[in-house]
């Protein structure tokens, strides 16, 4: 079971709710930027440009094997943070929180919420 949030745009009430899985993100940590695009997640984009070309500039001077664990740990904050992400960029585009459900997946967390409208 995952926890899911759910959020709902307020302008259009027939929409179908959103869902984000607050789990690590595999997509998020082994593709940071294009998981940044897929999302519309224009700060984490860029955050993952920088932050890839910073360890390119860092392997230069400290070795290709401490570029590589420079990476590695950065994608794994990439990985936990994009819940949250997905979630703050949800809120800015006016979408209202529907609170949290546990479901096994994404789709039953959705109906969860549709059936216990009234």
């Amino acid at each position: 079971m995952t926890l899911f949030a759910l959020y709902r745009s307020v302008d259009d009430p027939t929409a179908l709710p959103v869902a984000v899985a607050e789990r690590f993100s595999w997509f998020a940590a082994l593709l940071p930027p294009v998981h940044a695009l897929v999302h519309r997640l224009w700060g984490h984009f860029g955050l993952a440009v920088l932050a890839l070309c910073l360890v390119m500039i860092a392997g230069r001077f400290l070795g290709a094997e401490a570029a590589f664990f420079l990476y590695a740990l950065l994608a794994i904050g990439f990985g936990f943070a994009a819940p949250g992400a997905q979630r703050r960029a949800l809120h800015r585009r006016g979408l209202a929180s529907l609170g949290h459900r546990f479901a096994a997946d994404a789709d039953l967390a959705r109906l969860a919420v549709l059936e216990s409208r009234p």
